[in-house]
């Protein structure tokens, strides 16, 4: 038996392959270990996971999951998972390295994500073996759905968006600035809430403010992250997350002016990665 999962900070995609090949999709609620404790996500992992499956885990647990990217965070992680599957063998990953084996295989390239947050790390076909640091949605997260929904609210708000797309805001936000202060300063999960604005001017990305605006938050990404890493103009970046895959045209813009080869733009990487380790 063999489980693969990739983990985000508000939902976790969880396939159980079976003996016979039969695969089995779960859905959790995701957890970042900088701020959850083990105890929680072993709660989750009973609750959510074990109890859902009618029969007892056994073989291998692949784990690629956000913040685990040291090996306290990892342990953390595995130890929640272990003691809710205790016969089966737990690895957790970095959610880098599971973008990097999804959208590059045994290849060497350049895996980014972006979704709610944005990351990059440069591999050579088996290891990550360079990431430029990811500062988070306060300091940085460039071209995520957190900085792109912010820069919409800040537009809607100076009086700087066209007539046109300003009821996108008004329909969501009625009670105007005080709607969005009381989500961001004393909501559950800000960056979240600020991406959410980011999908709902996917619709609308051909409109020109749109494009601009988007495609000026994916070259900063670009050239803050990407462009650091050596042979960054030859090898192929890929692309796992939300954002990355709805707005791929203006992304492959950004790329073209940098003169920066596409890879592959797939919106979540758990299908890829259920093949990697059945590959393997």
């Amino acid at each position: 038996m063999l489980i693969i999962a990739d983990g985000g900070a508000t939902k976790a995609d969880w396939v159980v392959v079976k003996d016979n090949g039969e695969q089995m999709p779960i859905s959790t609620t995701g957890f970042n270990p900088n701020y959850v404790s083990g105890e929680k996500i072993a709660e989750i992992i009973q609750q959510e996971l074990v109890e859902k499956l009618p029969f007892e885990v056994t073989g291998e647990v692949f784990y690629y999951g956000t913040g685990c990217w040291d090996k306290g965070r990892n342990a953390i992680v595995q130890q929640a998972i272990a003691s809710k599957l205790p016969k089966a063998k737990v690895s957790v990953f970095h959610d880098m390295l599971g973008a990097a084996r999804a959208t590059c295989g045994d290849e060497p390239g350049i895996a980014c994500i972006l979704g709610t947050g944005s990351n990059s790390v440069l591999y050579d076909g088996k290891n990550e073996i360079d990431n430029v640091t990811n500062l988070g949605f306060l300091m940085g997260d460039e071209g995520s759905g957190a900085i792109i929904g912010k820069s919409f609210l800040q537009a809607f708000f100076y009086r700087e968006m066209p007539t046109e797309l300003q009821p996108i805001i008004e329909q969501v936000c009625p009670n105007g600035r005080k709607d969005i202060l009381d989500k961001v300063y004393s909501g559950g999960i800000p960056a979240a809430y600020l991406a959410s604005f980011t999908q709902l001017f996917a619709e609308h990305q051909t409109h020109p403010f749109v494009w601009a605006l988007v495609k000026k938050s994916f070259l900063e990404f670009l050239t803050r992250h990407v462009c650091k890493y050596k042979n960054h103009e030859s090898l192929p970046i890929s692309f796992v997350g939300s954002v990355g895959y709805h707005f791929q045209e203006i992304l492959k813009e950004a790329l073209q002016d940098l003169g920066l080869h596409a890879g592959v733009f797939i919106k979540k990487p758990i299908g890829n990665l259920v093949k990697y380790h059945l590959a393997k």
